[in-house]
Protein backbone atom coordinates (compact mmCIF):
# COMPACT_ATOMS: atom_id res chain seq x y z
CA UNK A 1 0.00 0.00 0.00
CA UNK A 2 1.09 3.52 -0.82
CA UNK A 3 -0.70 4.93 2.34
CA UNK A 4 2.52 4.59 5.05
CA UNK A 5 5.15 5.24 2.44
CA UNK A 6 5.82 8.62 3.96
CA UNK A 7 5.37 7.43 7.28
CA UNK A 8 6.89 6.42 10.77
CA UNK A 9 5.75 5.19 14.16
CA UNK A 10 7.38 5.79 17.42
CA UNK A 11 6.73 4.16 20.70
CA UNK A 12 8.39 3.96 24.07
CA UNK A 13 8.51 0.02 22.49
CA UNK A 14 8.87 0.24 18.93
CA UNK A 15 10.35 2.15 15.78
CA UNK A 16 7.97 1.10 12.66
CA UNK A 17 9.22 2.35 9.17
CA UNK A 18 7.96 1.70 5.75
CA UNK A 19 9.58 -1.15 4.21
CA UNK A 20 12.12 0.32 1.38
CA UNK A 21 14.66 -1.16 -0.82
CA UNK A 22 17.18 0.28 1.28
CA UNK A 23 15.78 -2.92 4.30
CA UNK A 24 15.94 -5.21 1.67
CA UNK A 25 19.84 -7.25 1.91
CA UNK A 26 18.74 -7.13 6.08
CA UNK A 27 15.58 -8.69 5.11
CA UNK A 28 16.87 -11.13 2.79
CA UNK A 29 19.37 -12.38 5.10
CA UNK A 30 16.85 -12.70 8.11
CA UNK A 31 14.66 -15.04 5.42
CA UNK A 32 18.05 -17.24 4.87
CA UNK A 33 17.32 -18.68 8.20
CA UNK A 34 15.73 -22.06 8.88
CA UNK A 35 13.86 -21.41 11.64
CA UNK A 36 12.40 -18.44 10.36
CA UNK A 37 11.58 -19.78 7.03
CA UNK A 38 9.71 -22.35 9.18
CA UNK A 39 7.99 -20.01 11.62
CA UNK A 40 7.11 -17.43 8.80
CA UNK A 41 6.12 -20.58 6.30
CA UNK A 42 8.32 -18.78 3.63
CA UNK A 43 10.05 -20.35 0.87
CA UNK A 44 13.96 -18.73 0.54
CA UNK A 45 13.61 -16.08 -2.15
CA UNK A 46 17.24 -14.82 -4.23
CA UNK A 47 17.78 -11.17 -3.69
CA UNK A 48 16.62 -10.08 -6.60
CA UNK A 49 13.25 -12.14 -5.92
CA UNK A 50 12.78 -9.81 -2.55
CA UNK A 51 13.66 -6.58 -4.02
CA UNK A 52 10.63 -7.50 -6.20
CA UNK A 53 8.70 -8.39 -2.98
CA UNK A 54 9.12 -5.23 -1.44
CA UNK A 55 8.21 -3.33 -4.72
CA UNK A 56 5.34 -5.64 -4.46
CA UNK A 57 4.32 -4.84 -1.26
CA UNK A 58 4.95 -0.86 -1.58
CA UNK A 59 2.59 -0.57 -4.36
CA UNK A 60 -0.22 -3.59 -4.25
CA UNK A 61 -3.87 -2.23 -2.55
CA UNK A 62 -3.85 -5.37 0.06
CA UNK A 63 -0.79 -5.47 1.91
CA UNK A 64 0.52 -2.94 4.13
CA UNK A 65 3.69 -3.58 6.17
CA UNK A 66 6.61 -1.90 8.17
CA UNK A 67 9.92 -2.66 9.11
CA UNK A 68 9.85 -2.93 13.34
CA UNK A 69 13.02 -1.71 14.33
CA UNK A 70 14.40 -0.58 17.92
CA UNK A 71 12.84 2.16 19.86
CA UNK A 72 14.27 5.75 18.79
CA UNK A 73 15.13 5.43 23.17
CA UNK A 74 17.17 2.64 22.50
CA UNK A 75 18.81 4.22 19.62
CA UNK A 76 20.20 7.95 20.48
CA UNK A 77 20.19 10.08 22.95
CA UNK A 78 17.48 12.84 23.66
CA UNK A 79 16.74 14.46 22.06
CA UNK A 80 16.99 11.77 18.95
CA UNK A 81 19.60 12.75 16.34
CA UNK A 82 17.52 10.88 13.77
CA UNK A 83 14.98 13.13 14.49
CA UNK A 84 15.19 16.20 12.21
CA UNK A 85 12.91 18.29 12.96
CA UNK A 86 9.53 17.82 15.33
CA UNK A 87 7.61 15.04 14.21
CA UNK A 88 10.23 14.14 10.91
CA UNK A 89 12.52 10.92 11.19
CA UNK A 90 15.49 10.92 9.25
CA UNK A 91 15.50 7.29 6.81
CA UNK A 92 18.90 5.02 7.33
CA UNK A 93 20.01 6.30 10.96
CA UNK A 94 17.17 4.97 13.27
CA UNK A 95 16.20 2.24 10.63
CA UNK A 96 19.77 1.00 10.08
CA UNK A 97 20.42 -2.65 9.73
CA UNK A 98 21.92 -2.82 13.41
CA UNK A 99 18.43 -1.62 14.66
CA UNK A 100 15.84 -3.65 12.04
CA UNK A 101 14.22 -6.18 14.23
CA UNK A 102 11.40 -7.63 12.25
CA UNK A 103 8.39 -6.41 10.68
CA UNK A 104 4.66 -6.36 10.78
CA UNK A 105 2.15 -7.03 8.13
CA UNK A 106 -1.79 -6.53 7.19
CA UNK A 107 -2.81 -9.16 4.01
CA UNK A 108 -6.64 -7.92 3.12
CA UNK A 109 -8.70 -10.49 1.37
CA UNK A 110 -12.17 -11.26 0.77
CA UNK A 111 -14.42 -12.65 3.59
CA UNK A 112 -16.17 -15.89 2.78
CA UNK A 113 -18.94 -14.64 4.25
CA UNK A 114 -19.00 -11.04 1.59
CA UNK A 115 -21.17 -11.05 -1.10
CA UNK A 116 -20.48 -10.67 -4.66
CA UNK A 117 -19.17 -6.95 -4.96
CA UNK A 118 -22.54 -5.28 -6.74
CA UNK A 119 -21.71 -3.09 -10.04
CA UNK A 120 -23.84 -0.06 -9.33
CA UNK A 121 -25.87 1.16 -7.21
CA UNK A 122 -24.58 -0.95 -3.84
CA UNK A 123 -28.15 -1.36 -2.79
CA UNK A 124 -30.08 -4.63 -3.11
CA UNK A 125 -33.64 -4.79 -4.70
CA UNK A 126 -35.25 -3.48 -1.17
CA UNK A 127 -32.79 -0.21 -1.17
CA UNK A 128 -30.58 -1.72 1.80
CA UNK A 129 -26.82 -1.15 1.54
CA UNK A 130 -25.04 -3.72 0.44
CA UNK A 131 -21.56 -4.16 1.77
CA UNK A 132 -18.39 -5.93 0.18
CA UNK A 133 -17.13 -7.32 3.67
CA UNK A 134 -13.00 -7.94 3.71
CA UNK A 135 -10.85 -10.15 6.14
CA UNK A 136 -7.62 -7.90 7.53
CA UNK A 137 -4.89 -11.00 8.53
CA UNK A 138 -1.53 -9.76 10.20
CA UNK A 139 1.61 -11.43 10.52
CA UNK A 140 4.41 -10.65 12.78
CA UNK A 141 8.15 -11.67 13.30
CA UNK A 142 10.84 -10.71 15.37
CA UNK A 143 14.15 -11.84 13.42
CA UNK A 144 17.02 -11.73 15.55
CA UNK A 145 16.62 -14.41 19.13
CA UNK A 146 18.17 -11.86 21.38
CA UNK A 147 15.63 -9.56 20.77
CA UNK A 148 12.54 -11.66 21.50
CA UNK A 149 10.76 -11.55 24.27
CA UNK A 150 11.42 -8.57 25.54
CA UNK A 151 8.25 -6.86 24.58
CA UNK A 152 9.07 -5.55 21.41
CA UNK A 153 6.64 -7.32 19.09
CA UNK A 154 3.79 -6.65 21.51
CA UNK A 155 4.84 -3.27 21.02
CA UNK A 156 5.09 -3.79 17.56
CA UNK A 157 1.52 -4.99 17.07
CA UNK A 158 -0.01 -2.48 19.59
CA UNK A 159 1.79 0.33 17.36
CA UNK A 160 0.25 -1.23 14.02
CA UNK A 161 -3.20 -1.86 15.60
CA UNK A 162 -3.59 2.19 16.31
CA UNK A 163 -2.39 3.21 13.10
CA UNK A 164 -4.78 0.64 11.28
CA UNK A 165 -7.64 2.10 13.51
CA UNK A 166 -6.79 5.55 13.17
CA UNK A 167 -6.17 5.06 9.08
CA UNK A 168 -9.07 2.45 8.82
CA UNK A 169 -11.36 4.98 6.01
CA UNK A 170 -8.38 5.97 3.96
CA UNK A 171 -7.26 2.07 4.07
CA UNK A 172 -10.34 0.48 3.10
CA UNK A 173 -10.37 3.70 0.27
CA UNK A 174 -6.92 2.32 -1.23
CA UNK A 175 -8.13 -0.93 -1.26
CA UNK A 176 -11.43 -0.38 -3.08
CA UNK A 177 -9.91 1.92 -5.88
CA UNK A 178 -7.78 -1.13 -6.32
CA UNK A 179 -10.21 -3.28 -7.24
CA UNK A 180 -11.07 -4.28 -10.99
CA UNK A 181 -13.20 -3.07 -11.29
CA UNK A 182 -13.02 -0.14 -8.78
CA UNK A 183 -15.28 -0.07 -5.55
CA UNK A 184 -17.19 2.86 -4.84
CA UNK A 185 -15.61 4.81 -1.85
CA UNK A 186 -17.10 3.29 1.65
CA UNK A 187 -18.50 0.08 -0.09
CA UNK A 188 -15.78 -2.11 1.61
CA UNK A 189 -15.87 -3.08 5.15
CA UNK A 190 -13.94 -4.89 7.29
CA UNK A 191 -15.24 -7.91 9.03
CA UNK A 192 -12.40 -8.07 11.55
CA UNK A 193 -8.68 -9.07 11.92
CA UNK A 194 -7.11 -12.55 12.72
CA UNK A 195 -4.13 -14.23 13.29
CA UNK A 196 -2.83 -18.28 12.09
CA UNK A 197 -0.22 -18.89 14.35
CA UNK A 198 1.29 -22.78 14.83
CA UNK A 199 -0.45 -24.68 17.21
CA UNK A 200 3.30 -25.40 18.45
CA UNK A 201 3.78 -21.56 18.44
CA UNK A 202 3.11 -21.14 22.02
CA UNK A 203 5.08 -17.90 22.76
CA UNK A 204 2.97 -16.22 19.45
CA UNK A 205 -0.27 -17.92 21.01
CA UNK A 206 0.19 -16.53 24.07
CA UNK A 207 1.35 -13.04 23.05
CA UNK A 208 -1.82 -12.32 20.91
CA UNK A 209 -4.35 -13.70 23.30
CA UNK A 210 -2.67 -11.61 25.78
CA UNK A 211 -3.98 -8.72 23.29
CA UNK A 212 -7.35 -9.52 23.07
CA UNK A 213 -7.13 -11.93 19.81
CA UNK A 214 -9.34 -15.09 20.72
CA UNK A 215 -11.06 -18.01 18.97
CA UNK A 216 -14.30 -17.11 16.60
CA UNK A 217 -17.12 -18.36 19.08
CA UNK A 218 -14.49 -19.30 21.71
CA UNK A 219 -13.30 -22.02 19.75
CA UNK A 220 -9.75 -22.76 18.73
CA UNK A 221 -9.10 -25.75 17.10
CA UNK A 222 -6.34 -25.91 14.76
CA UNK A 223 -7.11 -26.02 11.16
CA UNK A 224 -5.74 -28.92 8.35
CA UNK A 225 -2.47 -27.22 8.47
CA UNK A 226 -2.20 -27.61 12.06
CA UNK A 227 -2.71 -23.51 12.89
CA UNK A 228 -4.94 -22.15 15.22
CA UNK A 229 -7.15 -18.74 14.12
CA UNK A 230 -7.55 -16.19 16.06
CA UNK A 231 -9.48 -12.89 15.75
CA UNK A 232 -9.34 -9.47 17.66
CA UNK A 233 -12.53 -8.45 19.92
CA UNK A 234 -11.82 -4.97 19.65
CA UNK A 235 -13.24 -2.86 17.19
CA UNK A 236 -11.06 -0.44 14.75
CA UNK A 237 -11.86 2.97 13.23
CA UNK A 238 -15.02 5.19 13.39
CA UNK A 239 -15.98 7.24 16.55
CA UNK A 240 -15.05 6.74 19.88
CA UNK A 241 -13.27 3.10 19.41
CA UNK A 242 -9.54 2.69 19.30
CA UNK A 243 -10.68 2.73 23.00
CA UNK A 244 -9.85 -1.16 23.33
CA UNK A 245 -6.01 -0.54 21.52
CA UNK A 246 -5.50 2.32 23.85
CA UNK A 247 -6.34 0.59 27.02
CA UNK A 248 -3.96 -2.44 25.62
CA UNK A 249 -0.83 -0.15 25.03
CA UNK A 250 -1.93 1.26 28.70
CA UNK A 251 -2.25 -1.56 30.13
CA UNK A 252 1.34 -2.91 28.70
CA UNK A 253 2.83 -0.10 29.39
CA UNK A 254 3.32 1.35 25.29
CA UNK A 255 3.80 5.14 26.03
CA UNK A 256 4.05 7.91 23.51
CA UNK A 257 2.30 6.60 20.26
CA UNK A 258 3.14 9.11 17.53
CA UNK A 259 3.48 9.16 13.77
CA UNK A 260 6.43 10.53 12.29
CA UNK A 261 7.59 11.78 8.35
CA UNK A 262 9.41 9.82 6.97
Amino acid sequence: MLINKGTAISTSSILLVPYEASHVPTYHEWMKDEQIQAETASEPLTLSEEYAMQRSWRTDVDKLTFIACLPLSSTSSSPPRSIQTPHQLTPGIADSPSSMIGDVNLFLTPSSSSPSPPSSPSQNHNGTPIFTLITGEIELMIAPLPHRRKGHGRGAILAFLTYISTHLPSILSEYARGQEPPLKEGDVRLEGLRVKIGVGNVGSLALFRSLGFVGKEGKEEPNYFGEVELWFKGELGGDGNGDVVRELRERWGVEGYEELVY
